[in-house]
Formats: C-alpha cells, sequence, structure tokens
C-alpha cells in the first residue's frame, strides 16, 4: 500500500494552485508537444518516441511532503510538465536539443546535461532542458535520451536500484559493469552509423567519377548505380520497336540474379551490360515486334540481359525457369514461359553455334 501524504499549509496551498492551474498546464503539454513535433519532422529528424504528461497529484504530493518549502508558488515547480524524446544514436541527443533552443526558451540555470555528471549511472545519463513557451511563464522538463538509456533506467526502476533498500556492492558492480557495456553499445552504435555513411558517400564519389571496379556491388552501390540510368540506353532501343511508353518501375528485385552471375563489382555489371546489349536487343526484337505492345517497364532491358546471359551461359530452359521463379514468383506457367523463350532464341545469331576457326 502507498502511505499516506500528509502536506503542510504550504504544501496545502501548492497543491491548490496546482488544481487551478491543471487545464493550463495540460495545454502546455499538448502545445510544446505539437511545436516539437512539427519542428523535428520539418528537420527531417526521426526519433523512436516522444511524449508528453501531466504530473499526477499523487506524485506531486510526494514531492511537496519532501521539498515543498523550497517553492515559492507552483510556478517555482519545473516539472508539472514532462516532456520525453527518446532517439536511437546518441549524436540526435544533440540534434534535438539543438531544435528545442530554437523552439523554446531555456532556462540554462536549472537544465542540466547529466551526461557530463552522472558518470557511474549510465541510465540518468539523460540531457535535460527546463523549457518555457516563447512569452510563457509555466516551466515544463523536456528530457532527451538514447533508447539504450531509457531501457536501462527503466529495468533500473523495475529492479529497485535506486529506490530505498540498501544494494550490496557486489550488486552495485554488476549493474556499473553492464552499464558500461551498455554505454560501449551507445557509442558505438553512432560510431558504426557515421561509418557506414561516410562509406555510402565514398561509393557515391566513386560511382559518379566512373570508378566503377572499385565499386563491390551491394545494395547501396547497385542502388547508386542505378541512378546514372544505365540500362536507359537500351530501354529507349527496345521501346523504339513499337514506339512504346516507358513507365519505371523497381530494378532493385535484380540484385540477387547479377549476384548469382558472379558479377562481384558495378565495373562488371557496366561489362555485362556493354557485352550483351546488342543480343539483349535482338532477343526483344523478335519477341516485340510480332506484337502491338506500346507500353514497357524500365526492367525491359535488364530483363532481356539477364535472359540473353542465362542463354550464353548455357543455362538453357532450366535456367530460364530460374530466372523467371525470382522474377515473378514461383508458379508453373514460368515452365511454359522459358520453354517459349528458348524457342523464340533459337534462331537468334548468338544462339548459333561458333564456327571453328582454320588455319
Amino acid at each position: 500500500m502507498n502511505k499516506e501524504v500528509k502536506l503542510d499549509p504550504h504544501g496545502e496551498d501548492l497543491m491548490a494552485q496546482f488544481r487551478q492551474r491543471l487545464p493550463e498546464l495540460e495545454q502546455l503539454a499538448q502545445k510544446a508537444l505539437d511545436l516539437l513535433q512539427n519542428a523535428l519532422r520539418e528537420q527531417g529528424i526521426y526519433v523512436t518516441a516522444i511524449e508528453q504528461r501531466v504530473k499526477s497529484e499523487g506524485s506531486l504530493a510526494g514531492k511537496l511532503e519532501l521539498k515543498g518549502a523550497k517553492y515559492k508558488t507552483i510556478e517555482d515547480v519545473t516539472d508539472l510538465v514532462g516532456i520525453r524524446i527518446i532517439t536511437f544514436y546518441t549524436d540526435e541527443v544533440d540534434k534535438v536539443a539543438a531544435i528545442a533552443k530554437r523552439v523554446f526558451d531555456i532556462d540554462w540555470q536549472e537544465s542540466v546535461d547529466k551526461r557530463k555528471h552522472q558518470l557511474n549511472a549510465f541510465g540518468y545519463n539523460s540531457l535535460h532542458y527546463i523549457c518555457r513557451l516563447p512569452g510563457g511563464s509555466l516551466r515544463f522538463e523536456l528530457q532527451m535520451r538514447t533508447a539504450l538509456q531509457h531501457v536501462w533506467s527503466t529495468i533500473e526502476h523495475d529492479i529497485g536500484y535506486k529506490g530505498a533498500v540498501k544494494i550490496p556492492p557486489e550488486y552495485r558492480r554488476q549493474f556499473s559493469r553492464l552499464a558500461g557495456m551498455l554505454e560501449l553499445i551507445d557509442d558505438e552504435f553512432s560510431r558504426l552509423r557515421s561509418s557506414v555513411t561516410d562509406y555510402r558517400r565514398k561509393i557515391q564519389g566513386l560511382v559518379k567519377s566512373g570508378k566503377l571496379d572499385d565499386v563491390t556491388l551491394s545494395s547501396d552501390s547497385f542502388r547508386n548505380f542505378i541512378d546514372l540510368d544505365p540500362f536507359d540506353k537500351l530501354n529507349k532501343r527496345i521501346a523504339s520497336v513499337n514506339q512504346a511508353e516507358i513507365f519505371p518501375v523497381p530494378l532493385m528485385p535484380y540484385l540477387p540474379l547479377l549476384e548469382s552471375f558472379g558479377l562481384e563489382t558495378l565495373g562488371d555489371v557496366q561489362r555485362f551490360v556493354e557485352e550483351n546489349s546488342d543480343d539483349a536487343y535482338q532477343m526483344a526484337l523478335s519477341q516485340l515486334a510480332v506484337t502491338d505492345l506500346d507500353i514497357l517497364s524500365s526492367s525491359t532491358a535488364l530483363q532481356y540481359l539477364c535472359i540473353v546471359h542465362v542463354l550464353k551461359n548455357d543455362g538453357g530452359r532450366k535456367g530460364l525457369k530460374e530466372f523467371y521463379d525470382v522474377i515473378n514468383g514461383q508458379n508453373d506457367s514460368n515452365e511454359i514461359l522459358a520453354e517459349m523463350t528458348l524457342e523464340q532464341a533459337k534462331t537468334l545469331e548468338f544462339m548459333q553455334p561458333k564456327k571453328e576457326e582454320t588455319t
């Protein structure tokens, strides 16, 4: 059972002030939350959670019982309204703080960066700002922390580490070790993200400069390669057969196929395009010339390039079936489609046996 809270006359007066201003506090909480969410959205910053609350009477009564004498009026209590923002990465805490400084008036004397003071308490390494709305009088508390810090703080609270019962030294050491590990993980996640971002920028630079042999084929690099429209020339050539329009579709599903062909760099992909373009056009011509198709997808060129590659490497019906299974999903009609494609390709030049050179 919760112990009964007994307030002195001053505490009762503060509680009465709180009840009187409760509607104003609730409006403050919602307005502050809306302003902050809009600012984060405008800056393109995604946070894992953002929440607001107005202090309950029970929580305030407990605080006033212990510390009521230090408050002259209810406005002196800085956490009647609280907003908590949880980010994924440590550096994002600073980004959120920078936005908060633009949106709110910060009471710097009351604010505290616990990351600098709580060296042995990972879960309490939050950045706390005491804020006002521009032109407002009531203050509110803004807490900013990472997801790992929030989880750790919740675990500490659940276990009762910060409670009234004194924890034996061996348990405190265990908490300290775990806190150190989590703090290291928090920092390493941020460092890893920065490294990956730098790598992606490097990839973009190499792709734009044409140094494709230096770029390993991956989802990131292939996405940057697609931005160069490497299949556009062949697509337009194929579309000209029926004066067709080209509509865009995702090309990323073809990445596993290119990797299965043994292509390891973007340079390999570029050579794959160059070496097979003429034959891919002839393959497309043999199929489209007898139709009146006037709309083609932007994957058409890549599709015919893959078909030609399969046929040139003796993939035959089985290889074509596997190709169509990847692109269309496994179904019985892919067997028929593979047979039709193989039959249509038989008359094409690249499918004819090469004549042996005579000396």
